[in-house]
C-alpha cells in the first residue's frame, strides 16, 4: 500500500457539507472505550473519527454481573451505560481527546430530555468536539435509552431540541428493537439529524443448562456479532430509500467483504463494534480490502459504491 494521504480522495466520505471524513471507518459506542485505552495497540489513521464510550451526565457503574457473555455467534452484553459521567470525561479526557487529528464524536444518552440537553449545552462549548451521537437505543438500562427511540414523538422533541442548540455534526443511533424503524428515522431526517447510525444491538438472551439460570444477571441483553448482519443490513436497505441523509451502519461486521456489502446495501460510513474484542487491528485490514477493491473496480470515490447493489 502506498502513503495514506494517497487515498484520501478515494477513501473520503462527506457526512454533509462542512464534515468530511477521511475513512469510512468508525468504532461503535462501547467497544473502543475513550480510545486511550488502545492507542498504543491500534492506528487511529485506520478510522475516520472516534466515537467515545456513551456519556451520561452522572457517572455510572452499570448492571451488575454477570453481564457479558459470549455465544456461539455472537456476545451479549448488558453493561448498563457503565462511564465516568461528563464532569470526569472532560477533566480526565479532554487533554488526549483535543489532540488527536480526527474527528471526535462524543456519544451520549441520558435519563431524561433534560439530561441530554444539559450534556450537549456543556460539550458545546469546546472546539475540539467535532459532533455527537445521541443514543437512543440501549436496551439495558431502565431509564433512557430506547425509551427515547421507540416513540417518534418524544424523539422528535429531543431531537429539534438538540438541533437547536449545536451546529457540530449530529447523528442519532437506532434500535432495531422498536415497531417501525422507518418512522423512527424519518422523525430523525425531519428534525435536524445529520446521519443515522443503524443498528444497535438486537435483544437476546442465554440460559446456563446446568445451572438453569440465564447467563446475564438481567436476563434480556444486547445481542452483537456475526449473527446479526443481516438484521443490520436489512434495516440499512429499508430505511436508506426513506432518508435524504446518511447512514452509518453497523452489527455484525467481523471482515473487510462485511463492510463492502454495508456500503453496498447503502451505508455511507461503517463501525466496528464486536470485532474489536477478536481483533484490534480489524480497521487497517478493512481499510486496506476496500481501497484495493475500488481500484479493482473503478471506483473513484467510495460514495460511488454507497447503495449500488440496489440500484
Amino acid at each position: 500500500m502506498g502513503d495514506m494521504s494517497d487515498f484520501r480522495k478515494l477513501m473520503s466520505v462527506r457526512l454533509r457539507d462542512d464534515f468530511i471524513l477521511d475513512s469510512p471507518i468508525l468504532p461503535a459506542s462501547g467497544t473502543f472505550g475513550y480510545g486511550d485505552e488502545l492507542i498504543d495497540i491500534v492506528n487511529l489513521d485506520y478510522y475516520g473519527g472516534l466515537i467515545t464510550k456513551t456519556i451520561t451526565l452522572e457517572e455510572r457503574e452499570g448492571n451488575p454481573p454477570e453481564r457479558i457473555f459470549e455465544t456461539k455467534c455472537g456476545m451479549l452484553n448488558s453493561i448498563g451505560l457503565a462511564n465516568i459521567g461528563l464532569k470526569r470525561f472532560l477533566k480526565e479526557k479532554s487533554e488526549f481527546l483535543k489532540n488527536l487529528r480526527i474527528k471526535k464524536i462524543i456519544n451520549i444518552a441520558g435519563n431524561t430530555e433534560d439530561e441530554y440537553l444539559r450534556i450537549v449545552e456543556d460539550l458545546d462549548k469546546y472546539n475540539w468536539i467535532d459532533g455527537y451521537e445521541i443514543n437512543v437505543s440501549c436496551p439495558n438500562v431502565d431509564k433512557g435509552g430506547i425509551q427515547f427511540g421507540k416513540d417518534c414523538i418524544t424523539l422528535s422533541n429531543l431531537i429539534s431540541k438538540v438541533r437547536k442548540l449545536t451546529k457540530k455534526l449530529l447523528i442519532v443511533k437506532l434500535s432495531p428493537n422498536v415497531d417501525d424503524i422507518v418512522s423512527i428515522a424519518r422523525v430523525c431526517n425531519d428534525n435536524g439529524a445529520d446521519a443515522i447510525t443503524l443498528i444497535n444491538t438486537v435483544y437476546g438472551c442465554a440460559i446456563d443448562i446446568y445451572k438453569k439460570k440465564p447467563v446475564i444477571n438481567r436476563v434480556i441483553a444486547g445481542y452483537s456479532g456475526p449473527a446479526i448482519k443481516p438484521i443490520a443490513i436489512a434495516n440499512v436497505i429499508r430505511v436508506k430509500s426513506e432518508v435524504n441523509i446518511p447512514i452509518i451502519g453497523v452489527g455484525g461486521i467481523f471482515s473487510s467483504e462485511d463492510a463492502i456489502e454495508f456500503i453496498l446495501a447503502g451505508a455511507s460510513a461503517i463501525q466496528i463494534g464486536t470485532a474489536h474484542f477478536n481483533n484490534p487491528l480489524i480497521a487497517e485490514e478493512i481499510y486496506n480490502f476496500i481501497v484495493e477493491y475500488c481500484r479493482k473496480n473503478g471506483i473513484l470515490n467510495i460514495a460511488d459504491l454507497v447503495g449500488a447493489a440496489l440500484k
